[in-house]
């Protein structure tokens, strides 16, 4: 498939909505398919930032950096299908109309002779029910609360920077008119409703352009304020983690900012106590970059300076990669579930976005087994824990009741507490489920075996070295990792190439062979064009690791088909 040359004509259409391009940049991240690159000019100080940080205003909800190199662009278009490829089109298309296209400017004539390596386009919070500053007063609907953007574009060439900004084109039914903000140059474009474009030069190092007169002010102000997204707390100290040399975007999160946007939506209202829990989040940022056989996204979340909650530093994971089969299909691991558990609670109670909440869980484990959840099995799961799904093998001249069994396993701190539990599950299933509970061995390992009233093996669970506890549901899988797997999934060739080896050590790493767990399984919908983003994806890996005490690190790695460009 043509990539979009950014410089074809169109004939000029309504401005695109938020919404729109929102979904396009979500896109873009989704896939992987943003970047930042170093700042080759500016002060020293932002190098290692977002480009245009120290201008955007600190209550952005959103930021994202894009890179202008089109050789990137065209080696994107080697990955995925030729769905995913039209949609990665259609994104940068609907960005070029709305801010060049529209208003008669060519981006490989009249801006790439000047630009910089990237530009960056925010998304502000609305400012509701504020006064109208004087020079804009006499603007039609100054009062509109919407929400706003900035595009920040870096100058490489000053003189080519300035013809374009002094010599602006004019389009039928629209005029640019001249004004000063705090001592600022601003070209305003006045026509239609709603397509209120302004531009300012500051320092000579960048051009700022935003779509309605209020927002060029916000601009101005944060730059020459100091109140800028560079200022904000934490921000400053968690981005230059994850900054790198030529990827293809970058971009921010304003987390507890978006909550409060999320908290006016009609049919998802969050509760009081969720917002307050949020506002302990500050910042997520990510940086993606292209490689030989896919996208990596390097990410860092932290937490609010201010905020009484801190994280524990206990990155004790990367074991169990080592104690299942090389044909895993599916692992998510972790360093302590008990921890893990308090920490979903903290902040899923009264959530309603929360897939399912904790009492729910509680409720649900308690009539299903008669056990606390807490108290009886929590309590010392306290180790390195795996959830995962690995594919049984057919015996020839049988049935299989089960393609594949969802494997649990933890490492027990307390272990006659941990086999008191079990104990009491296996009595469970035995009087009020009437299942066999079967003892046998494999591999000389002794093993407890659920078999249903209609004689079908239903579970195993048992112990591996080092006090760790299993529990096999589905098909018989028991002999794959008793006394340990033959090939381990940590040597699986796939495995290695997808999931990150950084940050280490870790406190938990996930992977999915997103190929052959689509031939087999329906995977649940957790994104917008999730299908169409899956179908080109191989197989996806994550490695993460807690920084310190207010922030966590992320590597994720996404190794992609490659298709028609």
């Amino acid at each position: 498939m043509t990539s979009p040359r950014l410089s074809t004509p169109k004939k000029k259409q309504k401005k695109s909505s938020l919404r729109l391009t929102l979904s396009g940049a979500g896109l873009l991240i989704g896939i992987g398919s943003t970047a930042y690159l170093f700042l080759s000019q500016g002060q020293l100080f932002y190098r290692d930032l977002l480009t245009g940080a120290n201008i955007i205003p600190s209550d952005a909800l959103f930021a994202v950096s894009l890179t202008t190199d089109i050789k990137q662009w065209q080696k994107l278009q080697e990955f995925g299908t030729k769905e995913t490829q039209a949609q990665v089109n259609q994104s940068l298309v609907q960005l070029r109309d709305r801010f060049l296209t529209n208003y008669g400017y060519n981006f490989e004539q009249d801006i790439q002779p000047w630009v910089g390596d990237e530009v960056t386009l925010a998304i502000l919070a609305p400012q509701m029910n504020k006064p109208v500053s004087k020079p804009v007063s006499t603007i039609d609907n100054p009062g509109d609360s919407s929400q706003s953007m900035v595009m920040v574009l870096p100058v490489k060439n000053l003189q080519k920077a300035q013809t374009v900004f002094t010599q602006p084109k004019t389009l039928i039914q629209s005029k640019w008119i001249d004004r000063t903000y705090q001592g600022i140059n601003i070209k305003q474009i006045e026509g239609q409703p709603g397509e209120n474009l302004s531009a300012a030069f500051l320092d000579g190092k960048f051009l700022v352009i935003t779509d309605n007169p209020q927002t060029a002010e916000r601009a101005i102000e944060a730059y020459k304020n100091k109140t800028s997204l560079a200022t904000i707390g934490g921000f400053a100290d968690n981005f230059p983690k994850i900054s790198g040399y030529q990827p293809l975007a970058q971009f921010y999160i304003n987390i507890p900012n978006a909550a409060k946007i999320a908290a006016t939506a009609p049919n998802r209202r969050l509760p009081a106590q969720v917002l307050a829990q949020l506002q302990n989040n500050q910042g997520l940022a990510g940086t993606v970059t292209l490689e030989t056989e896919g996208l990596r996204i390097k990410g860092v979340s932290w937490l609010n300076p201010g905020s009484q909650r801190v994280l524990a530093v206990e990155n004790q994971a990367g074991t169990m990669q080592n104690r299942v089969p090389a044909e895993t299909l599916m692992m998510l691991s972790g360093g302590n579930l008990q921890r893990l558990w308090s920490e979903y609670v903290l902040t899923s109670q009264g959530n309603p976005l929360s897939p399912i909440t904790p009492e729910q869980l509680r409720t649900g484990v308690k009539s299903l087994t008669t056990l606390d959840l807490e108290r009886d099995l929590l309590s010392w799961m306290k180790g390195e824990f795996a959830v995962s799904i690995i594919p049984g093998t057919p015996k020839p001249g049988t049935s299989q009741d089960f393609r594949a069994a969802l494997v649990f396993m933890v490492q027990a701190k307390e272990r006659q507490l941990a086999e008191t539990s079990i104990k009491q599950l296996d009595d469970v299933m035995k009087n009020q489920y009437q299942f066999q509970i079967q003892s046998t061995k494999v591999a000389n390992k002794p093993v407890v075996n659920w078999i249903s009233p209609f004689g079908t093996l239903t579970a195993t669970h048992g112990w591996l070295d080092g006090n760790v506890a299993f529990l096999s549901i589905g098909a018989p899988v028991t002999d794959k990792i008793l006394p340990q797997p033959s090939t381990a999934l940590a040597n699986n060739s796939t495995f290695q190439q997808t999931v990150p080896t950084e940050p280490n050590p870790t406190n938990g790493q996930f992977y999915i062979d997103v190929e052959q767990t689509a031939k087999n399984f329906p995977l649940p919908r957790l994104l917008p064009q999730q299908q169409t983003l899956l179908a080109a994806t191989r197989s996806i890996g994550m490695t993460s690791a807690v920084s310190d005490n207010r922030s966590t690190r992320y590597d994720i790695f996404f190794t992609l088909k490659k298709g028609d460009r």
